[in-house]
């Protein structure tokens, strides 16, 4: 298949996300949380990852540090174990964050991501921090962002456990959706000769991402006026 299509395929999935901007919470969401029941706490948990472009991008970087699939399903097993719980047990309990503080951090996880693909810990002459604990530490950190959206939306108190759940499980259906095309394409383009041109070009695009993502949300921290 032709090289050049593969990478608007990429480039086309990745970028999606950030132009559909419905990561936020909208009155559209509430309304549809409002009428549909426990089955509309799935449909806007898997809307919510599907268009969640910081989480896929940090999974993109750590599925592009692995070959095999029996690895990528470890991975993502434990990135989906760490955002559980964080999602859950702070929305239960009700631990609240800044959406814009932690929508911050997770944008220096998918810069950290990019910038370990591209060797930047050997530059530096440093050892990378083990893979898999930090999977699971940024998680953790991804969990309490999706725990602050799902906690701006009014959830009630009737079946509010059971509300929880139901996001968690449309995340995670959202997730699954979202990372077939990109595991599709990354090991499709393991096999071109351009692959080490694409990884290098996808990578450095995750440090872009994740400095453009960290100064948008640290400047809307601040209300749209610390860098004027």
């Amino acid at each position: 298949m032709n090289i050049k299509y593969f990478r608007f395929i990429f480039i086309c999935t990745l970028l999606l996300p950030m132009t559909l901007m419905a990561h936020g919470v909208s009155d559209g969401d509430q309304e549809i949380l409002n009428n549909g029941g426990l089955f509309s706490y799935i449909y806007v948990g898997a809307k919510h990852m599907l268009t969640g472009y910081d989480h896929l991008l940090f999974l993109t970087g750590v599925i592009f540090y692995l070959t095999g699939l029996k690895d990528i399903a470890k991975f993502i097993s434990v990135f989906t174990i760490g955002h559980c719980i964080t999602l859950i047990f702070a929305t239960y309990i009700g631990i609240k964050v800044n959406e814009h503080l932690i929508d911050a951090i997770i944008a220096l996880s998918v810069l950290y991501k990019g910038f370990e693909n591209l060797g930047g810990f050997r530059k530096l002459k440093m050892k990378s921090p083990n893979l898999l604990m930090m999977v699971f530490v940024f998680g953790l950190i991804h969990g309490l962002g999706l725990s602050t959206r799902l906690q701006s939306f009014k959830l009630g108190s009737d079946q509010f456990f059971a509300k929880i759940i139901s996001f968690n499980i449309g995340v995670e259906l959202g997730q699954i959706l979202a990372l077939i095309p990109i595991i599709f394409l990354i090991n499709k383009w393991r096999k071109q000769n351009s692959f080490e041109a694409f990884y290098k070009s996808v990578n450095s695009y995750l440090i872009l991402a994740g400095v453009i993502l960290f100064i948008y949300q640290i400047n809307a921290y601040y209300g749209g006026n610390y860098f004027i």
